[in-house]
């Protein structure tokens, strides 16, 4: 998979501010990484945090939809009772 070069990753600002040669190492010479399993392991992490962010964004949407839904159930019967 190509890598979007015009994307910084807080990854990579992370690792040049470490140690700039390991970037330099990693991103521009293509050196492998020392401890490939890390890298699969902190990917993996972060999309299982991702996949939960995602998630409680669209219940939170859900939540608000179903609160301003059952306000305006209460608002109808509300104005139902006033007039009969």
């Amino acid at each position: 998979m190509a890598r979007d070069r015009s994307l910084v990753r807080a990854s990579d600002l992370g690792q040049w501010a470490f140690c700039r040669r390991a970037w330099w190492l990693a991103q521009i010479q293509g050196v492998p990484h020392q401890f490939p399993e890390r890298l699969v392991h902190g990917t993996a992490r972060h999309a299982r945090h991702g996949a939960r962010a995602r998630q409680a964004y669209w219940a939170e949407r859900a939540g608000r939809w179903l609160l301003l839904a059952g306000l305006a159930c209460a608002l109808l019967l509300l104005a139902a009772h006033w007039l009969l």
